[in-house]
């Protein structure tokens, strides 16, 4: 079974946002929430800027399952750590969490009260039917179901943005550092997020989550 990752190549990306509005888009997620954001760092520094996609990364030991009272998260046969809108209590927890950033709130009502949490999917929907008007409705399209990769690393014109077989997506990135450092360009071989969210060497694939447990499962 494939296990579902994302890799940022920060040597490629241009920060043009086409992963942020195919997201928002496809997805018709709601303003004030971004599942994907573009975040330039060291900006304006000739020679050192550097600009990353970031999302959730689906983490093999996820921070946000740890911490959440109510137990809405869960994770799927491909490594995709998803949750139950109808469970979750927008307690915040969960967004303090992640290292990432992802779990976001969108402010409803007067002095900006939270409701459900939102985060990116990995294009795999939610726990309620594939492909039905609900999951849509709750947490977008469902691409996976559809034999098809998130719409952000489609969408992106340079190939920065990657999502798929972590396997086949590391080596696409190691072969990348291989040609550079042919070519003496770039040395470095360090992914943003990789360890943070995955381990190092030798770290055992996560436990998905059992088709009993899965909460509103239907």
């Amino acid at each position: 079974m494939a296990r579902m990752k994302f890799i940022c190549d920060t040597e490629r990306c241009i920060e043009c946002n086409g992963c942020v509005t195919a997201c928002k888009n496809d997805n018709e997620v709601p303003w004030g929430v971004n599942r994907r954001r573009v975040v330039t760092v060291n900006d304006g520094i000739i020679g050192q800027e550097k600009s990353i996609s970031v999302a959730c990364m689906h983490c093999t030991d996820a921070p946000c399952m740890a911490v959440c009272p109510v137990d809405c998260f869960y994770r799927t046969d491909e490594g995709v750590v998803l949750h139950d809108k109808d469970i979750c209590i927008g307690c915040g927890y969960c967004s303090f969490a992640c290292p990432f950033g992802a779990p976001q709130f969108l402010s409803v009502g007067a002095f900006g009260v939270r409701s459900k949490m939102d985060k990116c999917t990995f294009c795999s929907g939610g726990p309620e039917a594939n492909g039905s008007v609900a999951e849509f409705k709750k947490y977008g399209r469902n691409r996976l179901a559809e034999g098809k990769l998130p719409l952000c690393a489609e969408m992106c014109s340079t190939k920065a943005l990657i999502g798929g077989d972590s396997e086949i997506i590391s080596g696409i990135f190691n072969k990348r550092v291989e040609n550079r450092q042919a070519n003496g360009k770039y040395t470095g071989s360090q992914l943003f997020g990789w360890s943070t969210a995955y381990g190092g060497p030798g770290t055992p694939d996560p436990t998905p989550t059992a088709a009993t447990k899965i909460p509103g499962a239907k």
